[in-house]
């Protein structure tokens, strides 16, 4: 089953999976398998399970999105963790790929966002009584000769608001055509990556982390090599 080579996390509660950029989460209109469908069908065969198999849904990602999405196995941990969502105890950083590089190399961008569901896209406005607050924090963290590596840190979740917030500060995210970048990449998905994901344990309470590695492209694991001996030449570094 492919959905096992995905998986960073189970338990008797948990499923985190770290997401293709071509998967869906939720069944859609192109009637391509989901990553629920994908997910039942795995905890069925793997557990011997008869009948209809609980899959709770926590939060989503766009289809052409990677990165981690936490699921639940059973209904008292979904209700635990969206409760925990709404009092802001998840933490998300995502990492996006843009050729601009920003202004400044870190900041804390806060804009007013309206979404068009007839186009599914946002915007930004100047409008506070109409939009709703998108804030994000981020920073350049690694350098190409073309690109640059950005950490994104959510503190909101708004409809599309890493693409259209940095996109409205000139950096739109690689292959993102829907907010201003030039064209798309060879496969049909943007260079935005839901890097990691730290909650509460619904059942356990201890504070779990959760890392997706990046897509098996080029570009990605240049960077994840790159950052990857950073990290290690520092933890030697405080060893010394």
């Amino acid at each position: 089953m492919d959905i096992e080579n995905q998986i960073i996390f189970e338990d008797n509660h948990l499923l985190v999976i770290n997401k293709k950029n071509s998967q869906i989460v939720h069944g859609d209109k192109t009637g391509d398998e989901s990553l629920v469908d994908m997910i039942k069908n795995y905890l069925k065969i793997k557990y011997n399970k008869p009948g209809n198999i609980y899959c709770g849904v926590v939060h989503r990602l766009d289809r052409p999105v990677s990165g981690v999405v936490l699921f639940t196995k059973t209904e008292k941990a979904l209700v635990r963790l969206n409760k925990q969502i709404k009092e802001g105890g998840f933490k998300k950083k995502y990492w996006a790929i843009v050729r601009n590089a920003p202004k400044k190399e870190e900041g804390h961008l806060v804009d007013y966002i309206i979404r068009n569901e007839k186009n599914n896209k946002s915007y930004i406005t100047k409008d506070t009584t109409k939009g709703l607050k998108a804030e994000l924090e981020y920073k350049v963290i690694l350098k190409s000769d073309y690109y640059n590596l950005l950490e994104v840190e959510l503190i909101t979740g708004r409809h599309h608001q890493i693409r259209v917030q940095l996109a409205n500060m000139g950096c739109p995210i690689k292959g993102d055509l829907k907010y201003g970048f030039g064209r798309t990449n060879k496969i049909s998905s943007i260079s935005l990556h839901a890097r990691e994901l730290t909650i509460e344990h619904p059942v356990t309470k201890q504070k779990e982390t959760f890392i997706a590695n990046v897509p098996n492209e080029p570009l990605w694991l240049f960077f994840q090599d790159k950052y990857l001996n950073i990290i290690d030449s520092q933890k030697e570094n405080i060893l010394i």
